[in-house]
């Protein structure tokens, strides 16, 4: 009997070397090719296929493709009618969503959406920007960027533009300012309904979403283990923000303890000199590949 397999579509572009790297975490090694779209995958029950982002849902969406990851402002602007399985929020810049913002020229006397009536605005995000502006009954004429949309504005190719940004930097960069919030994105894991309805191929895709979520979860978490003498240990519990309840074991023929937590990284450097002074010792810090 042949193995069932489940087709996965992995995004090319922005996305692809950040993907790649969160399936690795996550236990599955998938090894690119020099223009092949058809990467290896270390599991023989799923074949990967290469697509840009912005056709992900379709083709999960006339099954093509069972599943794949993509962002929303892409499910969106395709209007597509798949079943949105999971948050995966990641990118190759940072851990938070990315947001499509509209711009204008940081001299420029529009203030608000509604300044830009009769306006010519830019963007790779067409068809989500037209239904935004006609939802707010504002009449703008929306075009098609090819690229270097932030160029457009400062070119005098358009009075405005809608493009994604995660920090900002590049828009400020560019002499544009922030005039509105048009839509809030981040990565998404997308099945195909007839898949999804699938027992075998949904099982596959949520014990998948269970790794890939519990390698985002590890991604701001460490181990912290230590020893404590037995007369230090409520000062040292005292100053733990574990994730649950610390672990306290005693150790052999001694009257010393071991300790180990799981706390947020960005709060270790204060924690470790706190624990020092509580009469811990022997702290180890170590990294964490999953939390599930």
């Amino acid at each position: 009997m042949s193995t069932p397999k489940l087709k996965l579509g992995i995004p090319k572009g922005s996305l692809q070397e950040a993907t790649i790297k969160l399936f690795d975490k996550s236990g599955w090694k998938i090894k690119e090719h020099h223009r092949n779209y058809f990467p290896e995958i270390d599991d023989e029950e799923i074949t990967c296929s290469m697509c840009r982002a912005q056709e992900m849902s379709r083709y999960v969406e006339t099954g093509l493709l069972d599943c794949g990851l993509t962002g929303k402002d892409w499910i969106l602007e395709n209007e597509s009618d798949v079943e949105i399985v999971a948050d995966l929020i990641y990118s190759k810049v940072s851990s938070r969503p990315a947001r499509w913002v509209l711009a204008v020229a940081g001299d420029s006397p529009f203030k608000r959406p509604e300044d830009l009536q009769g306006r010519r605005i830019s963007t790779e995000l067409t068809g989500y920007t037209r239904r935004y502006f006609q939802q707010a009954g504002i009449d703008v004429d929306v075009e098609f960027s090819w690229g270097a949309t932030e160029a457009k504005v400062v070119e005098g190719l358009a009075d405005a533009i809608v493009e994604v940004t995660e920090t900002g930097t590049t828009i400020k960069a560019h002499g544009l300012r922030i005039i509105a919030e048009v839509l809030v994105t981040n990565t998404q894991f997308i099945a195909n309904k007839k898949a999804w309805a699938d027992p075998w191929k949904r099982r596959k895709i949520e014990n998948m979403i269970m790794m890939l979520q519990g390698a985002l979860r590890a991604e701001k978490l460490v181990g912290l283990k230590m020893n404590v003498p037995s007369a230090a240990k409520d000062s040292v519990l005292a100053q733990l923000p574990s994730l649950n309840s610390p672990t306290v074991a005693h150790l052999l023929n001694s009257d010393w303890l071991s300790v180990e937590i799981v706390v947020a990284e960005a709060v270790v450097r204060d924690l470790i000199p706190k624990l020092k002074d509580a009469g811990a010792e022997g702290i180890i810090e170590y990294a964490l590949n999953k939390v599930v």
